[in-house]
């Protein structure tokens, strides 16, 4: 469903790339001020991916931006952005969400056989 990595400590240049990849301004002002020090990266399907942000952002202290792939895919993806224990915290969340949907799923899948 979703692809999740974390990236703690993240170069200038990954910063300065995402940052490239973003309308939102506050991931590049944080990152200019030295507070970004960890970096979730959410990707899938759109609903979903906008949905983990949501509960990315309400789980923590982050920030969340939508970053916009390239041709031919134009695969966006959440970037949640912050202190390393929160974006901990709220992928943590976020993972609890997708472990929830599966478990739903596969009661959904038992049920119809």
């Amino acid at each position: 469903m979703l692809n999740i990595r974390t990236i703690n400590s993240p170069s200038a240049g990954i910063l300065k790339i995402l940052s490239r990849k973003t309308a939102d301004t506050r991931l590049r002002e944080d990152s200019g001020k030295g507070l970004v020090n960890a970096l979730g990266l959410i990707q899938g399907q759109l609903a979903d991916i906008y949905m983990a942000g949501d509960i990315a952002e309400k789980a923590a202290n982050v920030g969340i931006a939508e970053i916009t792939g390239m041709c031919p895919q134009h695969m966006s993806m959440i970037c949640v952005f912050g202190d390393v224990a929160e974006v901990a915290e709220a992928l943590k969340a976020v993972n609890g969400w997708v472990a929830e949907i599966a478990t739903e799923n596969n009661a959904k899948e038992m049920n119809e056989n």
